[in-house]
């Protein structure tokens, strides 16, 4: 049984981040290729989303409902509740980033 995939609009804006930066900074086609694989790897889990892992700056304040996959550098976090995937983060895992997940989290 296929799970379905939300992106938040959060989400959907770091798309627009990271492929806006990779365009100016390198090509558009090094852009198209990280978007599309960055959107392939959010799709994938439609299927076995258990498959990730708690993010360890959300492990260690006890936030524990949320996982992570990558696609390196970048960190797609998500949540599973019943059949549905949402995707609220994709982040480029370079970046420290214990402080904007927080924040984004526990909003």
């Amino acid at each position: 049984m296929k799970f379905s995939v939300t992106f938040i609009q959060e989400a959907e804006d770091d798309l627009l981040d990271i492929y806006r930066y990779i365009l100016k900074n390198d090509s558009a086609a090094h852009a198209e290729y990280v978007l599309l694989k960055l959107q392939e790897a959010c799709v994938s889990l439609d299927e076995k989303p258990e498959r990730g892992h708690i993010p360890p700056e959300l492990e260690r304040i006890g936030i524990t409902e949320f996982k992570e996959i990558h696609f390196k550098p970048y960190r797609i976090i998500y949540e599973i509740e019943k059949m549905t995937v949402f995707i609220h983060c994709v982040l480029d895992g370079r970046r420290d980033i214990q402080d904007l997940l927080e924040r984004r989290i526990l909003r």
